[in-house]
């Protein structure tokens, strides 16, 4: 009692500490459109007493006190794509790349990673780990792996100071263990490979771990509800519950590995609730899932994207974990690399997952060539950066930038608080790190500049947000 007490006085003490605003400096970071600002110091705030905002007076309000969920990590995806162009690059590139991403002084400080379990489409093809109709799984082996992949995730995790929380995701199992034999165009999972299919995971795993690549955790199936061209297969909220309570489940804590962090859905907004009430309205699958992970894709009805789902699920299990676990800007097109709305579109959905209660935030592959590949099915994208592999250029999306807006400012372990907008112009999310430092990113996606201020408890400091930018202002 007397130890819950001294913590309870502590957290108190600390949130009085966060608020007491009146000695301390507002760095500002800022990105925007027609500028040379990228992830640029832009000055120094401070705050002055302020007395009630009248309607008149556009307003970030923050409130270090009320604090939600803590933040897992942000990063992205090291796929065979990305390996294969990191191999092309000159090593000064290959550096400057790891550096780019993993360094958070010099770069964006990714701490968060996925990678895929066999092959799926930003690879340059199909790949089994297993010979065909072995159960036994006698055959697997990661050799194909080893010749990029392998090397290039071991690169990462020592860029990111020897740690980077991995988890893992299948596309498809190999083709003998569907009804359709075909490692493409959906099919499903036969009853009689359940089991296989649940120790392929584990051999997958502890095959990773014992070639020095430590696996976090791992997701159920890639888009479980979208039968593509390349890698996929289909699983219904009531499959998908059953696999997880009858196999996967049961077999990760038979064979020791129930702490590593079991993700469901790992599909797009559109559909998140339903399969997340499915799956955790069942005790008996829902005491295995560590989280929902959910894709941004739905905009391809012409919808917006749909974060009041992600709320709902929130609302509903809040003890759940959501996590983003993969976005990309579709249908890659050189001329359109610089284009401002590849950017904002990242901003835009981070700002919205994190108020939604979103955990870790994944962007698909981290690297691509100049093609947006490879691609075995032309499914070509872009990515944060670009390589000319004919050239061994580097080329930065305003994607990265705006990436390293939350990343670079927003540690694991960070609370995220309350930040409030008074103008749906101005979008806004701030978390309060360990080391007391708060970031608040504010987002503009209109073309006006728009004069504000940051506001805590009774003391404001007066900025300007540029057209089309986002700024994180660091208050410590």
């Amino acid at each position: 009692m007397k130890k819950i007490v001294l913590i309870g006085l502590l957290l108190a003490s600390y949130a009085a500490k966060s608020m007491n605003v009146a000695d301390t400096t507002i760095t500002v970071f800022t990105t925007a459109e027609n500028t040379k600002l990228r992830l640029t110091e832009t000055g120094k705030l401070h705050f002055k007493p302020s007395k009630q905002p009248m309607e008149t007076e556009v307003c970030i309000f923050v409130d270090p006190a009320k604090s939600f969920q803590t933040l897992t990590g942000i990063g992205g995806a090291l796929t065979d794509a990305s390996a294969e162009t990191f191999a092309k690059l000159p090593k000064d590139k290959q550096q400057e790349l790891l550096q780019a991403y993993y360094n958070p002084v010099k770069g964006i400080g990714y701490t968060l990673a996925r990678t895929n379990i066999q092959s799926c489409d930003f690879s340059s093809d199909t790949y089994s780990y297993v010979a065909e109709h072995d159960s036994l799984l006698k055959t697997f082996s990661v050799q194909h792996d080893q010749q990029y992949r392998i090397p290039f995730i071991k690169a990462a995790i020592a860029a990111a100071g020897g740690k980077l929380t991995l988890f893992v995701s299948p596309w498809s199992p190999p083709s003998w263990m569907k009804d359709n034999n075909n490692v493409l165009q959906g099919g499903k999972l036969l009853p009689e490979y359940y089991q296989t299919w649940a120790n392929f995971f584990v051999k997958f795993i502890r095959t990773y771990e014992a070639l020095g690549i430590p696996v976090w955790g791992l997701s159920v199936q890639n888009e479980p509800m979208a039968k593509q061209k390349w890698e996929s297969c289909i699983y219904t909220a009531e499959e998908e519950r059953d696999f997880i309570k009858g196999y996967l489940g049961p077999t990760l804590q038979k064979q020791g590995m129930s702490s590593k962090k079991l993700i469901a859905w790992d599909h797009n907004r559109d559909l998140v609730y339903q399969r997340a009430s499915t799956i955790l309205e069942d005790p008996a699958a829902a005491k295995y899932v560590w989280g929902i992970g959910y894709h941004w894709y739905e905009t391809w009805t012409g919808s917006d994207m749909q974060f009041g789902n992600v709320q709902k699920v929130k609302e509903s299990f809040p003890g759940m974990n959501l996590l983003f676990t993969e976005g990309c800007i579709e249908s890659f097109k050189r001329e359109r690399i610089n284009e401002w709305f590849i950017g904002e579109r990242y901003g835009y959905s981070m700002v919205n997952d994190f108020n939604s209660g979103t955990v870790a935030w994944t962007d698909w592959n981290i690297l691509l060539d100049e093609t947006g590949g490879p691609n075995h099915v032309g499914n070509f994208c872009f990515a944060p950066v670009h390589a000319d592999t004919k050239t061994g250029e580097l080329i930065y999306t305003n994607a990265y930038y705006y990436l390293g807006h939350f990343s670079k400012f927003i540690r694991p372990g960070a609370k995220r608080v309350i930040s409030s907008s008074n103008r749906t112009q101005l979008q806004t999310t701030a978390f309060l790190n360990k080391d007391g430092k708060l970031a608040v990113v504010v987002l503009n996606l209109t073309d006006k500049e728009i004069p504000y201020q940051l506001w805590i408890k009774g003391k404001a400091a007066p900025t300007v947000s540029l057209p089309h930018s986002i700024a994180t202002l660091v208050v410590e």
